[in-house]
């Protein structure tokens, strides 16, 4: 990314129809698709008000009590994402199946329900399947499932709060280091293989090509931390990079499907579950709640930032 993320502040050039379009066209030019004056000069204010309307559903859950910030967060992220679908797909929406959600929640047990053991299913059409296969290029996900828990452990900004509440490390933090990044020898052993081995799968699952450099006591690499940087994730709050230690179905998810995921699913407690969000918000029964408030309160932040990350890397 050129220049540093400013809060909302880096999105005002795009309130520009001028720039906007300029701004698809090259984006269109990128990708080979057929008249990108004609299908810019079409998008840009769509564009615009997706990314306008975002962050006004944005600016108005900051504002708001705990018990609707999921709806409005929600509803803020899917226009953010919208907004990037016509990045890559000019012709979007293109029927009305890729309007729904994407995803399904199971029908909720009332007693002893858990927040971190409900799960989602991903469905074959949809916003999330979309945004999968147009933004990151991820197909067949359909009939997949994701725990709330599963996904929650991969949010680095969480990280602080599951040592605090489970003595429990996620992430292991990737340093700056001379000309390149560095991670502690002792992160072999949570992925329980050799330093050779581990360089392997590093290699193997990162999107960028990665060079490591011979040193005795860190892992010392370089890579393009721009754009796609799965599996390691950016702690927005700490301002670093993390490696998650934990190699799950998820592990090189995308972090903004996985904020996707987790808003989902929460708006619709907030919308359709009010009797047990309520309680949860007065009672604070268990870790649910504090789990649910930290990270309502970094994807708020969170949420624009990947979005601008990857407007600015096309």
């Amino acid at each position: 990314m050129s220049k540093p993320y400013k809060d909302w502040n880096s999105y005002t050039l795009f309130f520009s129809a001028e720039y906007a379009q300029a701004y698809l066209k090259k984006c269109y030019r990128k990708i080979n698709i057929e008249q990108p004056d004609m299908k810019s000069f079409e998008n840009c204010y769509p564009f615009m008000y997706y990314l306008e309307h975002g962050k006004l559903y944005y600016e108005q859950a900051e504002k708001s009590p705990l018990a609707i910030q999921p709806i409005l967060l929600f509803y803020g992220l899917v226009h953010l994402i919208k907004a990037c679908i016509l990045t890559v797909e000019p012709d979007y929406p293109e029927t009305t199946s890729v309007l729904a959600h994407g995803v399904s929640t199971r029908k909720r047990k009332k007693q002893q329900y858990s927040f971190t053991e409900d799960e989602v299913k991903f469905q074959k059409n949809g916003l999330f399947s979309l945004m999968a296969e147009k933004m990151f290029h991820m197909k067949q996900l359909e009939g997949e499932k994701a725990t709330m828990g599963d996904v929650m452990e991969l949010i680095p900004e969480l990280s602080g709060i599951y040592s605090d509440l489970r003595g429990k490390q996620n992430f292991e933090i990737v340093t700056a280091a001379d000309s390149g990044f560095a991670m502690p020898k002792s992160i072999i052993d949570h992925f329980h293989m050799t330093e050779n081995r581990f360089k392997e799968f590093f290699q193997t699952k990162f999107a960028a090509p990665v060079t490591f450099i011979d040193d005795s006591s860190v892992i010392k690499f370089q890579a393009n931390l721009k754009g796609i940087t799965e599996p390691l994730k950016y702690n927005l709050e700490e301002q670093h990079y993390v490696f998650p230690l934990k190699k799950s179905d998820l592990f090189l998810f995308p972090e903004l499907l996985l904020h996707y995921l987790l808003l989902y699913n929460l708006g619709m407690i907030a919308r359709y579950e009010t009797e047990w969000w309520s309680e949860l918000i007065k009672m604070m029964p268990n870790e649910d709640y504090p789990l649910i408030q930290s990270f309502l309160k970094s994807t708020l932040k969170k949420g624009p930032y990947l979005i601008y990350q990857y407007l600015m890397n096309k």
